[in-house]
């Protein structure tokens, strides 16, 4: 079979969509792989502030048109980029297993962000580092900066910032894990729902592209992944709102961290809930719904959270 993958065209979707294709051609060497390049609303505005373009879905709208046209067979993203519902008639197919989620400093001198001198220039354009980072240093000047790895590099030196905020997962696809000054773990800094985790999307009647992505998933990132994109379906999140879930899986538990925010960045609740064991249940549906619920809970707990802040 002969399989269109679609994807961005800048270097860490390219290098994302390789790896994604290597990996099918190793476990099916008898499909071919083409990749497609698609343009998209994110990409061709460069200029405006992410939250001014409008929703979560800048960077896939198009291309799930592609998709839903049979244009192309399979899409690959960051999930972290995904809205928190796809598109009628397209699915994810299981997670595959998840890089480094957390998100870094590239720090043009300091060490870490303790080393930083006061009022230091730090480059993002998320609301969720932006205010966590404050959080940890609020004397910090915190600046908006957009642009592909390579071009917010090239920023942070041309604009003379002190350091941008990164996600590792992007920089270690690129092979560019020496630039990174230090990292800022989930405690300090909770990455976005899925960070580091590709969605690879599909027509939802194609069958047999699907059984083929399953059988590379990982079932803990899988799992992770459905509760942190539960909660932020549950908590309404949007690239307007500093919103972060972080999960992982211990003593056979699922241990969810959250934060979220108002848009303004005044109010940040933040909340770390535990569900019930998991090692008995291997239907689909009670994971689905353990998801759910530890999801439910954290919400609630960041609503009692801001409503107290009023």
């Amino acid at each position: 079979m002969r399989y269109r993958v679609g994807t961005r065209g800048s270097k860490l979707a390219l290098a994302q969509t390789k790896q994604v294709i290597e990996k099918l051609k190793s476990a099916f060497p008898e499909d071919e792989f083409d990749v497609v390049i698609i343009k998209t609303t994110g990409d061709m505005d460069q200029k405006s502030r992410l939250d001014q373009i409008g929703s979560k879905g800048i960077f896939v709208k198009e291309i799930e048109e592609e998709l839903l046209e049979e244009k192309i067979h399979l899409a690959v993203h960051s999930m972290k980029d995904m809205p928190d519902t796809t598109a009628d008639g397209l699915i994810f197919a299981k997670a595959w297993k998840r890089e480094d989620p957390r998100d870094v400093l590239i720090l043009r001198e300091a060490a870490s962000v303790d080393d930083l001198p006061k009022g230091a220039v730090i480059g993002t354009g998320s609301k969720r580092r932006k205010y966590q980072l404050l959080k940890i240093r609020p004397d910090l000047n915190i600046v908006g900066i957009r642009g592909n790895v390579d071009t917010r590099i090239r920023k942070m030196q041309e604009e003379e910032m002190d350091g941008i905020v990164l996600a590792v997962a992007g920089i270690n696809r690129l092979g560019r894990e020496q630039e990174i000054t230090c990292y800022l773990e989930p405690d300090q800094m909770i990455p976005a729902p899925a960070q580091g985790t590709l969605a690879l999307e599909v027509k939802a009647d194609n069958i047999q592209l699907i059984r083929k992505l399953n059988r590379l998933s990982d079932q803990e990132t899988d799992i992770c992944v459905k509760a942190e994109r539960q909660f932020l379906k549950q908590i309404g999140g949007s690239c307007h709102i500093p919103v972060g879930a972080y999960c992982k899986i211990q003593d056979e538990k699922l241990i969810l961290r959250a934060m979220f925010g108002t848009e303004d960045g005044k109010k940040l609740a933040y909340t770390k809930v535990e569900s019930a064991v998991l090692n008995k249940i291997e239907d689909s549906s009670q994971i689905d719904e353990i998801c759910r619920q530890i999801a439910r809970e954290a919400v609630e707990k960041i609503q009692i959270q801001l409503s107290h802040e009023e």
